[in-house]
């Protein structure tokens, strides 16, 4: 179904406000603006209540407020642009309620301008808040569906799990010596899915910086090994994924060139190099301390065997249960500085597991025929585009929902907020273009998208605590 031009308009209107909401969220929940607050108590400026500030703290409260007035206002064009649309009555009850929290919103920040913030009052301001932007969003997505989706399109309550195999399959070996140690020197390095590594290193870095912000013992020695044993745990935990789905990786287009799949490297090898890798994984996390190397046992179990065995090819649900694999670094990292788990370990790791499907639906859709060629109940292949198309949107709300709780930790500041704020309004932005267009290259523009603003956080994360 093609969008009309004011559904266009509206569209634009509701992701701008609900980005402008959330900039207003994790700028007030940083610790520069409450600062700020503190030399600004009055209302609606400063002094009196209406003196300009006399110091530059004073201005970014100021600020805060202008920009509070000016999202208020396109908040107001907003439903004033989705009345004239037309759109349905849930996308209008969604955002007609963001409308009416606003102002509750407002007067809760100038309570707290005046009478000073007390813990009640900021988590009752902040969870107005979320309320506000998870109602825009969630207009966002029931109006994208209604305006972009297929209703034509069904669910199905499996897939074969047991496609055939083409008889006519034969291995690309090479004959050459030289060219065949070149390759399986290629091949073991592909075995430890190495593209996994730079990402998932960032998240237990990101673990250990906030760590060391609590009184953590962060020395080299402990990155080192916690870097390296997550290293390694990967690339056990690919390997062991790899000799897994040998068979099923010959079915599918993108993995039909695995070494396994290809036969370049035997079995009995592959295994071999597994669990050398997760020995060596487990005896630096265990260097650490012992809670790490339970933790990383964990990690290779879960990927390797719940999600591989289990609930990738059981469930549709497999990429948002699967995503506590990926959320375990963050514990990792966190339990290698402080001996234990604490609360930003789990707030950390809470952003990656939601963050999972929102990011991994968009590689689903851009190869859903492969992975049903392959017998995976993929979101796409089982629920529908349009189904997984909306469910990318809502993930990524609570993403950034999650990240904008964990701006309240004392560690982070400005420049963890605006980057959460700048890369999640892009990842947005392509997320609602692949409503639009609906191609294989959009699923991946929002798949990068979504990457990019993962790894931009965990940046920020590591800078604000460390170094600013």
């Amino acid at each position: 179904m093609a969008p009309t031009a004011s559904h266009d308009r509206f569209h634009g209107l509701l992701a701008a406000t609900a980005i402008g909401v959330y900039l207003l969220l994790l700028v007030g929940a940083t610790t520069a603006l409450t600062d700020a607050a503190a030399a600004c108590t009055a209302w609606p400026v400063c002094g009196d209540g209406w003196t300009t500030p006399t110091a530059a703290a004073g201005w970014l409260a100021v600020g805060h407020r202008i920009a509070a007035v000016l999202v208020g206002a396109l908040g107001v064009v907003t439903m004033v642009t989705g009345l004239r649309a037309g759109v349905e009555r849930r996308v209008l009850a969604a955002t007609l309620l963001a409308g009416v929290l606003y102002p509750i919103q407002a007067g809760l920040g100038a309570v707290v301008a005046v009478g000073g913030a007390t813990g009640t009052l900021s988590a009752l301001h902040l969870i107005v808040g979320m309320g506000i932007f998870g109602s825009l969003v969630a207009a966002l997505a029931w109006s994208l569906e209604r305006e972009t989706g297929d209703p034509n399109e069904d669910s199905v309550d499996s897939v074969d799990l047991d496609p055939p195999v083409d008889d006519g399959y034969e291995p690309a070996i090479p004959s050459d010596p030289r060219e065949r140690l070149l390759a399986t020197a290629k091949a073991y390095l592909r075995l430890t899915k190495p593209r996994l590594m730079w990402l998932l290193c960032l998240v237990a870095a990101a673990g250990m910086a906030l760590a060391a912000t609590t009184g953590g013992d962060l020395t080299a020695g402990v990155v080192l090994a916690t870097l390296g044993g997550g290293v390694l745990s990967i690339g056990a935990s690919g390997t062991f994924n790899h000799v897994l789905e040998r068979d099923i990786d010959r079915r599918m287009q993108r993995t039909s060139d695995r070494p396994l799949a290809t036969d370049l490297v035997p079995v009995r090898n592959a295994l071999a190099f597994g669990v050398a890798l997760a020995v060596a994984s487990v005896a630096l996390f265990a260097w650490v301390n012992v809670l790490a190397a339970v933790l990383g046992v964990a990690a290779i179990l879960f990927y390797s065997v719940v999600y591989t065995l289990l609930l990738k090819p059981n469930t549709v649900q497999n990429t948002v249960i699967g995503g506590a694999a990926g959320a375990l670094p963050a514990l990792i990292g966190w339990v290698a500085v402080t001996g234990d788990v604490g609360i930003g370990g789990v707030a950390l790791a809470t952003i990656i597991f939601l963050w999972t499907p929102a990011h991994f639906y968009n590689l689903a859709l851009a190869y859903k025929d492969d992975y049903e060629r392959g017998g995976f109940p993929m979101m796409p292949v089982v629920r529908g585009e349009t189904e997984t198309r909306k469910h990318v949107l809502f993930y990524l709300a609570a993403t950034l929902v999650a990240a904008g709780a964990m701006a309240t930790m004392d560690a982070l500041g400005l420049l963890y907020a605006l980057t959460s704020v700048a890369f999640g309004a892009a990842f947005l932005y392509f997320a609602v273009r692949l409503h639009y267009e609906q191609t294989e290259a959009a699923a991946l523009r929002s798949f990068h998208a979504s990457n990019a603003y993962l790894g931009a956080l965990l940046l920020a994360v590591v800078v604000d605590a460390l170094a600013v």
